[in-house]
């Protein structure tokens, strides 16, 4: 089969791969679709924080079709809808996942939304319920909003009961932003960006996976006994965090990683996707996905992703 492969940290190419092992608890997967993450590039570099000893296939998060499962598996068969994260190895035509990491997928869900869904929307869920308990009516600061993960926090916040305000780079990508329900939006490449936000009223929430001096400017308008989410770090630096400020301003930094909870409590990870796909069923989410690309494409659709080129979701059709 094909398989986009790591043989050596910081190189990846398109080859042909044995199928992947299936073991007793393991469900193969013919992927239909993969959605991209900036962990993906991190991953193929080997600075994310799970590592993968190469050779291996990158790709976190799947949709398709069983064609097998493994002689202790009874609650998937072949033949069934299925979305997985897989924590790597979706970026092949097939691939084994531990059973505990499917989801049954409704008929009504395309395979490229399924893939592109989870970790996304499963991030900022967990983030904003679970971890900074948004409440309605606070102001939600949106740090790289047009992004992958920060479309879906935008969109969640809204049906949260947030004012959110969203923060992107280039007037050319505030569209996206405001299509999916920011208050308002702001560029931040704008000399006066804190300020902006203060004049807002500031923010009770942040939620940043940009970090860098996107941090700083973001608390600096944080108000008093807000919370700072710590997502990710796309643009390369992670910011020093001055514990004078937090004490004056009573501000707390909370640091979270969704994969994490699949370790020491996945039932809150599980139950998070299930009230998602709830929303989704009802409507009340529309996931963005503003490329789709073939396997043989993969490096441009990384690409999408390195130069922040791509609004909301990049998946690859396997």
């Amino acid at each position: 089969m094909l398989g986009y492969v790591v043989e050596t940290l910081g190189k990846a190419e398109l080859k042909e791969v044995p199928n992947p092992h299936l073991g007793p608890n393991d469900v193969l997967i013919d992927v239909a679709a993969c959605g991209l993450n900036f962990a993906d590039l991190l991953m193929i570099k080997g600075t994310y924080q799970e590592k993968a000893p190469p050779p291996f296939c990158p790709g976190m998060e799947i949709a398709g079709t069983v064609l097998s499962v493994g002689s202790e598996v009874q609650a998937l068969k072949k033949g069934d809808r299925v979305a997985a994260f897989s924590g790597h190895g979706g970026l092949a035509e097939q691939a084994a996942v531990p059973v505990e990491r499917c989801i049954p997928l409704p008929d009504d869900i395309p395979f490229d939304e399924a893939a592109a869904f989870q970790v996304a929307y499963g991030t900022s869920h967990l983030a904003l319920t679970h971890k900074a308990r948004l409440m309605k009516g606070e102001t939600l600061l949106v740090l790289g909003a047009a992004g992958g993960v920060g479309l879906t926090a935008v969109e969640l916040g809204k049906l949260l009961g947030a004012r959110v305000i969203g923060v992107v780079r280039g007037k050319d990508r505030q569209q996206v932003v405001r299509d999916a329900g920011a208050d308002h939006v702001l560029d931040s490449e704008a000399p006066d960006l804190k300020q902006q936000i203060r004049d807002l009223g500031g923010a009770d929430v942040v939620y940043d996976p940009v970090g860098g001096d996107m941090f700083k400017t973001a608390m600096g308008a944080t108000n008093p006994d807000g919370r700072i989410l710590t997502i990710g770090f796309a643009s390369g630096t992670v910011p020093p965090i001055p514990a004078n400020i937090l004490l004056v301003k009573n501000i707390t930094v909370i640091g979270f990683y969704w994969g994490g909870y699949l370790k020491f409590a996945p039932q809150v990870l599980t139950d998070s996707l299930a009230q998602l796909l709830e929303w989704r069923q009802q409507e009340k989410l529309h996931l963005h996905i503003s490329h789709r690309l073939p396997l043989a494409k993969v490096d441009q659709a990384l690409e999408l992703l390195r130069t922040r080129k791509s609004t909301g979701k990049v998946v690859v059709l396997p």
